[in-house]
């Protein structure tokens, strides 16, 4: 009777293990309310099946940093995967040659994922938390792009295998979009009318935390102000001279007085690139580089025109011409409050990630080169931030996407590839763009974005309401870019 007992205790107990692997296996199938076998689930199983790939991608990427509309290597690369993926490839959109748009299915909705790839001036560097440049002045991913083209060709890979399995009607795009540091790779393509039917376009980035991104940046235009004066002798014919760096200095001053009569939003920076090359010798050629921003697209636009207004006097001062190069312009994002929802849903489904004991250690000592971001929370990788209206005076970039939102029902989101504390354009960025840091926060990314794109495909309701929104915060406003129609990509932006 005893040996009886002893056996049915075991049998009872290797039963209760037996449970309690089973449960914990069907627990990991389940993420903040998701259910095993649900789209969600499925297409965050698909994420993970392609991941390793495209942490590869992103590395191959990052090994080869290239400046805006010279990223060969990397837009090859992203459309050799999605070729081989089944998608359709056009290459060289909008007169752009890394520019590409990769397509799968047909007929509509058609849902867009953009991705970038291009890398930033002097930011090259080891994957160490020491400023260690690979090579002196190289360029480097200091904003994440090897991770943010990568990353959205995951989601749009991971989403055509859903399609393909579920039998999903539809149109999925990825556009390769080059030169989003200062190159307005995205704006040429509107022009084009690249975008002008499709129904929603989804976008991330990385930064050092998980926010959906519902409107705000700044509306942006640079342009090259190049006078053109008289070459003379400055000390014995100095009267047969008319100096272009006298009108170059003139137009700085102009713009500096300007400041007064802007809103307080307003930024406006500028270098001077060219001034004259003998100090005995009149200048007869000097540029102004200039960037202008400010929360509304209409509003700058009438800032610019004054900025204009300025350089033309500064030229009728000094005799001489002026002549302007708009290199960029970038309308600031509109929101679109039903597509944010959606995404902090997903978001707060998806949740972040936790970083390893040796990535803390990795992030802590990054911290440590930047006064002030010691004891930055290391776990703001694991928090997704509640959902909150864009406040038009905080600090903001400019981004190309921008001008996609004027146009097309468009929502976007910060993901967590950076620790606490660490800014983009930096170094340090760089750094954690090249590691696991990175790719991590790259992959909750891309299973935001597949999520996201799936819902779409599923909810036709959903996207008539995302253009009703749109429809709603465009009334009263009127999309004008800056950038002269007909005018093609300025291809050499980054040189004088």
């Amino acid at each position: 009777m005893q040996e009886f007992f002893l056996y049915m205790k075991h049998s009872l107990r290797s039963i209760a293990v037996g449970f309690c692997v089973v449960f914990a296996f069907l627990t990991s199938l389940h993420t903040s309310g998701q259910t095993v076998g649900s789209p969600h689930h499925q297409l965050m199983t698909l994420v993970e099946t392609h991941a390793a790939e495209y942490r590869q991608v992103s590395k191959q990427i990052w090994d080869t940093p290239e400046l805006g509309y010279h990223e060969t290597k990397s837009s090859l690369l992203l459309q050799e995967h999605l070729r081989a993926a089944g998608f359709t490839i056009q290459a060289g959109v909008a007169d752009e040659p890394t520019g590409f748009i990769a397509s799968y299915g047909q007929g509509k909705p058609i849902i867009a994922i953009l991705g970038e790839f291009d890398a930033l001036p002097g930011l090259s560097q080891q994957l160490v938390p020491e400023r260690k440049p690979i090579s002196s002045d190289g360029p480097g991913h200091g904003c994440g792009h090897n991770l943010l083209g990568a990353g959205a060709a995951l989601a749009a890979v991971s989403v055509k295998d859903y399609m393909v399995n579920n039998h999903i009607a539809g149109t999925l795009r990825f556009y390769g979009t080059p030169a989003e540091e200062g190159g307005s790779g995205k704006v040429y393509m509107v022009h084009q009318g690249l975008f002008k039917d499709v129904d929603v376009v989804l976008h991330w980035h990385p930064y050092d935390r998980n926010v959906v991104f519902n409107g705000g940046a700044l509306a942006e235009t640079s342009a090259k102000f190049i006078f053109h004066g008289t070459a003379a002798h400055a000390s014995l014919t100095p009267e047969q001279g008319r100096s272009a760096l006298d009108a170059a200095m003139l137009m700085g001053n102009g713009v500096e007085f300007l400041r007064e009569h802007v809103p307080s939003n307003t930024r406006i920076h500028y270098t001077i690139p060219r001034g004259g090359t003998a100090p005995n010798v009149v200048p007869d050629l000097a540029e102004i580089y200039l960037t202008a921003r400010n929360p509304s697209l209409p509003v700058l636009n009438d800032i610019w025109s004054r900025i204009a207004d300025i350089a033309k006097g500064a030229a009728l001062m000094t005799g001489t011409q002026t002549e302007v190069k708009i290199v960029s312009s970038d309308a600031n994002v509109i929101p679109n409050n039903v597509l944010a929802q959606l995404v902090q849903n997903n978001f707060e489904e998806v949740g972040g990630f936790h970083m390893s004991e040796d990535q803390m250690r990795y992030a802590r000592s990054l911290q440590a080169t930047i006064s002030g971001t010691e004891a930055k929370d290391l776990d703001r990788t694991a928090l997704i931030l509640p959902l909150r209206a864009t406040d038009p005076n905080d600090p903001s970039p400019s981004l190309d996407v921008g001008d996609i939102s004027w146009n097309v029902p468009t929502i976007g989101f910060w993901a967590a590839t950076f620790p606490a504390g660490i800014p983009p354009h930096s170094w340090q960025a760089t750094a954690s763009a090249g590691m696991s840091i990175g790719q991590d926060g790259m992959v909750v990314a891309s299973k935001v974005l597949a999520i996201t794109a799936i819902d779409l495909f599923a909810n036709s309701e959903l996207i008539l309401e995302a253009n009703q929104e749109l429809k709603r915060q465009l009334q009263g406003k009127g999309y004008q870019s800056a950038i002269p129609s007909g005018q093609k990509p300025v291809l050499d932006y980054r040189e004088n």
